[in-house]
């Protein structure tokens, strides 16, 4: 369970900034399990995603397939020249099998400048490992495996993250955080209808390793109203799995590619999150709402919010630029005050990252209405004469 993410010089976010997950009104909640990004065209919302999935493939890929002669791939702030020369910053705050872990790492274009992981047993720090530069030094609870730490210490380069390389030898205390961000983390990257193999067999792991996915996702399709009436898998000769739906008419089959693109962006969330929510992961989605209609936003996202289907503690981190998810639907709220951060881009194009709560907003507030009148920031300043001699005036 992510309790918070933290980010610095990396693409448009300049500056350190910290998205929490910590509740801010129920204190009993271990972490929130929704958060929505709000801000306009270009203001870095998908860069503050972009930075927790190079964080989880540098953790995963760092050792084994970044070229050691071609430094770390990251991303600086390009609009001020004295970024080059300052680390970019990665940091996650998990909670694992109920006990607090701290992850994090600073990278210059050349080499890992810092490296750090500490947990929490007991409310107590335990250092389990810290690297400066080339040099790591380990707590006292890693002097089992001291006879393959120095070893590990001497293969790590200067490019690829210690925890990388640890994980190829399984040292016991350093697993859980990796496995967290090897199967814990979900970050949908495809576009809609371009991966229809990897769809498939998503939908044919759910019937296989669920007795009840499939009755669910069915469940789930039936439930956004696309007008699917049953939903099959066929395998060809060669073996390649693909979806067949009918609608009404059991003898007119219709394949993925034929489907609306609102029914496919559904599914290939679905197949996600159906997995998710039974595994109790974290899921980060940019433009949520890309293809879909608000009123499903709003049923996926209760998904997440009810404990009763979200009963293992899964997550989900998105962006959207659909403000009436900061109101009601179907006569319920979409989204917790404490759910929704802004991001905005400064006078120097930077990227600034700021929740909801910054502005003490009251029980009630209509927070869909005073963010489209700017009271929030976060939305683009158009200005009707502007456009309307960009077309008048050519």
């Amino acid at each position: 369970m992510l309790r918070s993410f933290r980010l610095g010089n990396h693409r448009s976010v300049r500056d350190e900034h910290e998205l929490s997950l910590l509740p801010a009104y129920d204190r009993d909640q271990p972490a929130l399990p929704v958060i929505a990004i709000f801000g306009a065209n270009a203001s870095g919302k998908s860069n503050v995603l972009n930075g927790l999935s190079f964080m989880r493939e540098a953790v995963l890929e760092s050792f084994q397939r970044w070229d050691a002669d071609d430094g770390v791939p990251r991303t600086q702030f390009r609009l001020d020249p004295g970024a080059a020369d300052r680390p970019s910053t990665f940091v996650v705050d998990v909670l694992i099998d109920h006990v607090r872990h701290t992850y994090g790492f600073a990278t210059s274009s050349d080499s890992i400048t810092d490296e750090w992981l500490y947990t929490y047993p007991a409310k107590r720090k335990r250092v389990l490992f810290e690297r400066s530069g080339d040099h790591v030094t380990f707590g006292s609870t890693m002097s089992e495996f001291n006879s393959k730490l120095g070893v590990l210490e001497d293969l790590t380069r200067p490019n690829a993250l210690f925890l990388s390389v640890a994980a190829q030898s399984s040292i016991d205390p350093l697993m859980p955080i990796y496995r967290w961000f090897r199967s814990g983390v979900r970050v949908r990257r495809s576009r809609v209808g371009t991966r229809e193999p990897v769809i498939a067999r998503r939908v044919l792991d759910i019937w296989n390793d669920q007795p009840e996915g499939r009755d669910r996702l069915f469940a789930l399709l039936a439930a956004a109203d696309v007008g699917i009436s049953k939903l099959m898998l066929r395998a060809s000769e060669d073996q390649d799995i693909s979806l067949v739906f009918t609608h009404g008419d059991p003898d007119a089959e219709f394949e993925l590619q034929d489907e609306s693109d609102g029914t496919r962006a559904w599914l290939e969330l679905l197949v996600i999150v159906l997995a998710v929510v039974r595994q109790g992961d974290v899921l980060v989605v940019d433009e949520i709402d890309s293809s879909l209609h608000p009123l499903l936003t709003t049923r996926l996202v209760g998904l997440f919010r009810d404990p009763e289907t979200n009963s293992r503690g899964a997550q989900l981190i998105f962006t959207t630029h659909d403000a009436s998810l900061l109101g009601t639907m179907l006569g319920e709220e979409v989204l917790a005050r404490d759910q929704v951060w802004f991001v905005e881009k400064d006078a120097t194009g930077a990227s600034n990252l700021y929740p909801l709560t910054d502005f003490k907003p009251r029980v009630g507030e209509n927070t869909e209405r005073r963010y489209l009148a700017g009271s929030y920031g976060a939305v683009p300043v158009l200005d009707a004469q502007e456009f309307a001699r960009a077309v008048r005036d050519r």
